[in-house]
């Protein structure tokens, strides 16, 4: 098993990517912490690791909360006496809204979440990191992370930090035994589209202009394994990078 006895917190585990993560993470050994803001999510995701034998607990968390992210890395502490490995994958979309439409209230809506969120999830697990000189983050970041429109304004801007603080954190912290890597998924079938309530004509038409390039739409396994990858050891040399994995779509 490439994570046993690790502990790992997974954010936004309740559906999606961060859901096959937490599952794949247990099948291999890893004792998680499953958080989400749906608790009913997290507790019936747990509830299917212990009935395959693995160890989980659910934390109900809004990344957007301070108080919810210390709960959230307490719970990993209190519960399995450490923290190895931290998951930021907690996201949400901004309904394509164009920078000309953008308003605050939107913008620092997406950066809670997308990129505030895992900032702090960071600062806090540094500190368990540090302390015991070594740790792995995993960010899930976006496509919309590395090229200008595969969404809204906001959204590509809060991928673009979450890279910008990956690569910072990777260096930084490198040769104290601390690795952080992100993820750029391109269409991935998750449950994320539900955030996206009124998008916007023009800033979807644009955002979806290179659509039909995409090679496939990927699934949430599929990431699930990339993200193993990099919180294991198999992933000791790979550090402060993004690790693309979307089927070849930004290749063109």
């Amino acid at each position: 098993m490439k994570l046993q006895d690790k502990v790992a917190v997974v954010t936004g585990a309740g559906s999606g990517m961060g859901r096959a993560i937490s599952m794949l993470f247990a099948k291999e050994g890893a004792k998680v912490i499953a958080s989400d803001y749906n608790f009913d999510a997290v507790k019936q995701l747990v509830d299917e690791i212990v009935a395959l034998g693995g160890t989980a607990q659910a934390v109900q968390a809004n990344v957007t909360s301070e108080q919810d992210i210390q709960k959230m890395i307490d719970a990993a502490v209190s519960t399995y006496g450490t923290l190895d490995i931290l998951v930021n994958n907690a996201g949400i979309m901004d309904n394509f809204v164009p920078a000309a439409e953008l308003t605050d209230e939107l913008w620092e809506k997406v950066f809670a979440v997308n990129s505030t969120g895992p900032m702090r999830a960071t600062r806090k697990a540094l500190k368990i990191f540090l302390e015991k000189k070594s740790g792995v983050i995993v960010n899930i970041a976006s496509a919309g992370g590395l090229m200008g429109s595969r969404a809204g304004a906001a959204y590509t801007a809060s991928k673009h930090a979450v890279i910008g603080l990956t690569k910072n954190v990777g260096f930084q912290y490198a040769n104290l035994g601390i690795r952080c890597n992100a993820i750029a998924p391109g269409a991935v079938n998750t449950n994320i589209g539900t955030t996206i309530t009124a998008p916007d004509k023009f800033g979807m038409e644009r955002a979806m202009a290179g659509l039909n390039l995409n090679p496939r739409v990927a699934e949430p396994e599929e990431v699930a394994k990339v993200a193993l990858f990099l919180a294991s050891d198999d992933a000791a040399l790979i550090n402060g990078t993004v690790i693309t994995a979307d089927a070849g779509w930004t290749a063109y």
